[in-house]
């Protein structure tokens, strides 16, 4: 089995669609030749022709707007939006168009569509450039939304996001690209989405997490250990559909939770959970729900980021408070 980083299991998972199904086509803003701003298409073009991997003019509502076209006529495209904070100018063909497609044609028609894109903070980018914009496109009914916490996620999740007849959104963390490696096997597999991931058991609070913020959350956990507290950490893994079956389980078994996201308070998905845990199991919590997040403002410049991103020890913080309760 290779040792992958997640640009690599990213780039394993597009080579193994673009060889299994013709109708796959890869494209966006400098993914030809250049391989992308991060490399994730490198070699691909070489590999399978400028017809299936080739860059598009520097336009968002294009390059989704010809995405939603494409689908209708057979194929399954995937195109990159470069960073997603330009995502804005393409929302009407994802949110308002490819959302709504199999509702609005009476189910005679869907859109297979896979929108990559980096996202996520800490590795100093422009503003724009690192919003976690995930509960913009996880509050319209007729999106999935899927964020991969490492390589052996990535590609598993990547092939079914490609192989699902609904349209994906997948946040690749800019963070997570080339931070750790893991085992990826070379051959093609899945992962369910929908399907959250128990990445540590635990019995005192359970910690829901998903992309960069599952890291932070096992480095808490680590630490917690030291001072007895024993936490569960869930990744979601797709942040739409979300895996409440695996949620409510643990809250039922460790009656306190901690939600953390990278994503402002307001943003994200953490009201939605929080939500959620409140109708379906409000009588196994023993403290209130607390949140970890970024705080209600415009993503901060580069100079400020590492005070203004949630870390580890706000995930501490937070979990004494509510062991502590």
């Amino acid at each position: 089995m290779a040792q992958m980083t997640m640009i690599q299991a990213i780039t394993d998972a597009l080579r193994t669609e673009l060889k299994n199904d013709e109708n796959v086509l890869v494209y966006g803003e400098d993914v030809g030749q250049n391989g992308g701003v991060f490399r994730a298409t490198e070699g691909l073009q070489d590999e399978f022709g400028e017809d299936r991997v080739f860059d598009t003019p520097l336009a968002e509502s294009g390059i989704a707007g010809i995405s939603l076209g494409l689908a209708t006529q057979g194929f399954r495209p995937v195109p990159e939006i470069q960073f997603f904070g330009f995502v804005y100018e393409a929302m009407d063909a994802i949110n308002g168009q490819m959302a709504r497609l199999r509702y609005r044609s009476g189910n005679t028609m869907n859109a297979p569509v896979t929108i990559r894109s980096p996202f996520g903070g800490g590795v100093h980018t422009p503003e724009l450039h690192a919003d976690s914009l995930e509960g913009l496109i996880a509050q319209q009914p007729g999106m999935k939304v899927v964020i991969p916490s490492g390589p052996y996620d990535a590609k598993g999740l990547l092939i079914q996001s490609i192989r699902d007849n609904d349209p994906v959104v997948f946040l690749e963390h800019m963070k997570l690209y080339r931070s750790f490696r893991e085992e990826v096997p070379e051959d093609e597999y899945t992962l369910e989405l929908g399907k959250a991931n128990i990445k540590r058991e635990g019995n005192d609070v359970t910690l829901i997490a998903y992309g960069a913020m599952v890291q932070s959350s096992l480095k808490a956990a680590e630490e917690l250990e030291k001072d007895g507290i024993d936490a569960e950490v869930i990744d979601l893994r797709t942040v739409m559909p979300i895996d409440f079956e695996t949620i409510i389980k643990s809250v039922e078994k460790t009656n306190r939770v901690v939600f953390v996201q990278e994503a402002q308070r307001q943003a994200g998905m953490a009201s939605y959970v929080v939500a959620q845990i409140q109708e379906r199991a409000i009588l196994h919590l023993e403290a209130p729900i607390l949140t970890v997040a970024a705080p209600d403002t415009v993503y901060a410049f580069t100079q400020a980021e590492e005070v203004w991103l949630p870390n580890y020890n706000d995930i501490i913080e937070k979990v004494n408070k509510v062991i502590n309760f």
